[in-house]
C-alpha cells in the first residue's frame, strides 16, 4: 500500500446529481510545483466506461491521478467520486477508488496470499471475504500456482499482477492505473488488457494512462489528450476524429498533431 494524504479541512459541499451521476468529476483543478503542472483542469468520467487519459511525458497525468486517488492535493479545485467529494471526505472516497502507480510496491517476503490478505485486513474486507476473493483473482490472473512463493522471486509481469490483485481485493468502483503495461511482456499485457475489460463488463469505472497508443485506440470508450496541464481534446476515437476533418486518421496522428501544438510540457 501506498502513503496517503488527508484531505481538505474545507466544508463538504452539498451533493450535486450531476455529479452522483459521474464516475469521476475534476472541476478547475491547479497544481504547482515550483511551476504550474495541473491548470485548472475540468474532466468527467462516466461509470462504466473505460478512459484512457494520454499525454506525452511531463504532461501532468500522473499528477492529475495521484490527486484524484489523494496522493497529491490540489492547489484548488474540486475532485468527485460518483458524487463523494473527495477532498472533504477522502475516507469516503477512497473506499471505493484503487489505485495502480506505474511501479508498484510489494512487501517481497510476502506470498501473493499473504499480501493479499494484508491489504485486505486494510481495507476491513471481512476475512471469509477476503480469502474467496483472493483465490478468484489469483486464479483469474494465473498466479494460483504460485500463491505460497515468495514475491521477491517474480518477475515484473508476475510483480504486476499480485499489485493488480491488491488494488482490486475490495472490489473497487473506480480503478486508476498509471501505465500498467510498463515493462510487461505480450502475454502478460494481453492478460492485462483483459482484465481492464472484464473489469468494465463487471460494472467497474477504469482511468488508465499509456504511452501504448494502440491500446488506447482499441481498448478505451473514451480519450483525454492532455498536454501542459491542459486538457487539449476527449471524446470517443470517432468524435475526435470528426473533430480532426478526417476519418482516416489514427489516434498517433491526431495525438502528435495536437501535442505538438502545445509549448513547452510541465512535469
Amino acid at each position: 500500500m501506498t502513503d496517503v494524504l488527508p484531505g481538505a479541512s474545507m466544508p463538504a459541499s452539498a451533493p450535486d446529481p450531476r455529479s452522483a451521476s459521474l464516475a469521476l468529476e475534476l472541476i478547475g483543478l491547479a497544481k504547482s510545483f515550483g511551476k504550474p503542472v495541473i491548470r485548472d483542469l475540468d474532466l468527467a468520467v462516466r461509470p462504466g466506461e473505460l478512459y484512457a487519459l494520454l499525454g506525452p511525458n511531463g504532461a501532468g497525468k500522473t499528477t492529475t491521478l495521484r490527486m484524484v486517488v489523494g496522493l497529491t492535493h490540489p492547489d484548488h479545485g474540486r475532485i468527485r467520486i460518483f458524487g463523494i467529494d473527495a477532498l472533504a471526505r477522502p475516507a469516503e472516497a477512497k473506499a471505493i477508488t484503487a489505485w495502480l502507480p506505474d511501479e508498484p510496491m510489494l512487501y517481497d517476503k510476502l506470498t501473493p496470499l499473504e499480501y493479499l490478505a494484508f491489504v485486505a485486513g486494510l481495507w476491513r474486507v471481512p476475512p471469509d471475504e477476503g480469502v474467496a476473493e483472493a483465490e478468484r483473482l489469483l486464479r483469474w490472473l494465473g498466479l494460483w500456482d504460485d500463491r505460497a512463493t515468495r514475491c521477491e522471486g517474480f518477475s515484473r509481469g508476475m510483480k504486476q499482477k499480485v499489485a493488480l490483485a491488491g488494488a482490486l481485493i475490495h472490489k473497487p468502483r473506480l480503478l486508476v492505473l498509471d501505465e500498467p503495461l510498463t515493462g510487461l511482456d505480450a502475454a502478460m499485457a494481453r492478460s492485462v488488457k483483459d482484465m481492464l475489460q472484464e473489469q468494465v463488463r463487471a460494472g467497474a469505472t477504469v482511468i488508465v494512462t499509456t504511452h501504448i497508443l494502440e491500446v488506447a485506440e482499441r481498448l478505451a470508450d473514451r480519450i483525454g489528450i492532455i498536454d501542459g496541464g491542459r486538457l487539449l481534446a476527449e471524446g470517443t476515437l470517432a468524435e475526435l476524429r470528426q473533430r480532426a476533418g478526417s476519418n482516416e486518421l489514427t489516434l498517433e496522428d491526431m495525438f502528435l498533431d495536437l501535442t505538438s501544438h502545445t509549448g513547452d510540457a510541465t512535469s
